[in-house]
């Protein structure tokens, strides 16, 4: 059997039992060698009432084992019957496998939280294998957007959640400078130079109409006076377009710092074709070597149906279909300048080369046809040594009392991340911004989540962080050497009569909180941050009715006057509760306040 006392967290205790009886029945029943272990997993049973856990063993190595599921988990449960951890097992259906857990089971993992502290929750399970995750890269045209809010949320957050599981993060923005759009801002921004030097202007259609560029035709007049207006557009649109984009990713990074966001890396696209050799060429060059890029011509889309970048014509494609695409791209546009598609092939490349295998991009809703071609190009480019995950986050419907929000006049045609912010906060921002799976629409409404009820999400967790440190305020007055510090406190909890929590709301948090590490990694694998979001509900929804609970039933109270050894016990539940919120509430990236105002 498995040694208990090894620092194992509850699920992957139970898991290496698991995978221990399979050892000795393979050995026993002469499997073949090599068996797959790593498809088993040990989680919670979908009914809680068929018990603490459930395991997939016997459906997954039943075949390999040659043997019936339902016999195999017949064999795996006689013998995990004899674990000293374990209380009852039961068999259901063709062979699902449910266990029940002794009573010492969470009154340990309870200890497990005091012992670890901030560390609780922390994985091994990456290995300090390196990550690239790319986020935001919006183009630097403008402020920020609501939009570009939720992608900025989700991307920061998967880097903490990876962080905390034991990879090795970099936070990447990929700067798009070097397309048609930052042209289109150099002239926006050339009228407001001309405007700053007293002319009266208009902005026609095409360019961008929003008052954030006034700032930036005051910069350029101040520095070259009336010199700009005496050149030709060739020569005055590299100057103006590196002002503007300076002064755009300037605002682009204090509006991300308004949200606590701050990125590794900021890799220019424009340095892929500046540089001495051209990495964009240089890419095209290395497919062609492979014969993935070739000469020919698109067939027309099927059923008529438009395609964003079909010309019928030869041309430069990416013999994308040979990597799971389902068409050739084009690389080269017909005036002969590179397409997108092109320099974003370079770019993750560059990164490969940087030592990154493991990457990730987080796409904004209109991208999702993007994903199948730059899967297609990383297989590619890296001999299908490195993986590409894209998630996509959808829209965010903005919204006051169920009203759409109407334009912000700053931007002229969206409401920008900051105002947003500058509204609610950066906690309620962030923290709604992971309270539903990235790939759903979200409306965002900005007076419920600063409510202070149940129905806003971030106010009851936070709530709940504070409300354990109300009781441990309160509970001075019969354990007046209850330390005020985290650590300390967690250290004086650490031999409390912990079970002697049997009430089935009490139990209930217990198995909540050992199922913390799990649910991190089960995360981390998805790259799901929006999990933590629900467990913190969950966590912070299930304290709130036992201390309501304890309102109507004094027995159950977390102070109970003539009983020290029941109040510590339940302090120490309340301290398991309140760091594991603090946890998971900083892998978010929210604050947890001890007090609410």
């Amino acid at each position: 059997m498995v040694d208990s006392s090894q620092p194992q967290h509850l699920f992957a205790n139970v898991l290496a039992r698991v995978h221990a009886v399979c050892g000795v029945l393979a050995a026993e029943g002469g499997w073949p060698a090599g068996i797959d272990l790593s498809r088993v997993v040990v989680e919670p049973p979908r009914d809680a009432a068929h018990g603490d856990m459930a395991t997939n063993a016997a459906m997954v190595l039943a075949k390999e084992a040659r043997a019936k599921p339902r016999d195999l988990a017949e064999a795996i449960a006689a013998k995990l019957r004899a674990d000293d951890l374990i209380a009852s097992v039961d068999v259901a259906g063709p062979g699902f496998i449910n266990l029940t857990l002794k009573p010492q089971a969470w009154s340990d993992a309870l200890r497990t939280v005091l012992r670890e502290g901030a560390g609780y929750g922390k994985s091994p399970m990456g290995a300090a294998e390196k990550v690239n995750v790319e986020y935001v890269s919006a183009n630097p045209t403008g402020p920020m957007h609501v939009g570009h809010c939720r992608g900025a949320v989700f991307g920061d957050a998967l880097c903490s959640l990876l962080q905390f599981a034991g990879y090795d993060v970099t936070r990447e923005y990929y700067i798009n400078d070097a397309g048609a759009q930052v042209d289109v801002l150099a002239r926006s921004a050339f009228l407001r130079y001309r405007e700053a030097l007293g002319e009266t202007i208009e902005i026609p259609e095409g360019l961008y109409p929003g008052d954030y560029l006034v700032p930036v035709g005051q910069a350029l007049a101040a520095e070259h006076g009336d010199k700009l207006k005496t050149m030709s557009e060739g020569a005055w649109l590299p100057l103006v377009r590196a002002t503007a984009i300076a002064m755009m990713m300037d605002m682009i990074k204090t509006d991300l710092a308004a949200l606590h966001i701050k990125h590794d890396v900021f890799f220019s696209e424009r340095s892929l074709i500046e540089t001495g050799n051209n990495k964009v060429t240089e890419t095209i060059d290395f497919l062609r070597s492979k014969g993935d890029v070739y000469e020919g011509r698109l067939p027309p889309p099927k059923g008529g149906a438009p395609v964003e970048d079909y010309e019928d014509r030869e041309q430069t494609l990416f013999r994308a279909t040979a990597y799971g695409d389902d068409v050739d791209r084009p690389l080269m546009k017909s005036d002969g300048s590179y397409t997108y598609f092109a320099s974003d092939i370079a770019n993750h490349k560059n990164k490969f080369d940087r030592g990154f295998a493991n990457l990730i991009d987080v796409f904004g809703a209109d991208h999702g046809g993007y994903i199948k071609r730059m899967q297609a190009a990383v297989k590619a480019v890296t001999a299908g040594r490195a993986t590409l995950d894209v998630k996509v986050v959808q829209l965010v419907r903005l919204l006051r009392h169920g009203e759409p929000v109407k334009m912000s006049k700053r931007s002229g045609e969206f409401v920008t991340l900051r105002e947003v912010v500058d509204e609610v906060g950066s906690d309620a921002v962030r923290f709604m911004m992971l309270f539903r799976k990235n790939d759903a629409v979200l409306d965002f409404d900005l007076a419920k989540v600063i409510e202070q009820s149940k129905d806003n999400a971030v106010f009851y967790v936070q709530y709940g962080h504070a409300r354990g440190h109300s009781i441990f305020k309160n509970a001075r007055e019969l354990v007046p050497d209850l330390p005020e510090d985290t650590g300390a406190r967690a250290a004086y909890l650490l031999d409390a009569a912990v079970e002697r929590l049997t009430d089935p709301a009490e139990l209930s948090l217990l198995r909540l909180l050992a199922l913390y590490p799990r649910m991190i990694e089960a995360a981390a694998v998805a790259h799901e941050p929006h999990r933590i979001a629900f467990y913190l509900y969950d966590l912070a929804s299930e304290f709130h009715a036992l201390w309501t609970r304890g309102r109507d039933l004094p027995y159950l109270r977390f102070i109970i006057n003539n009983d020290a050894e029941i109040t510590k016990a339940r302090l120490a539940l309340v301290q398991g509760v309140v760091s594991v919120l603090a946890s998971g509430l900083a892998v978010l990236g929210v604050h947890a306040p001890t007090e609410m105002r």
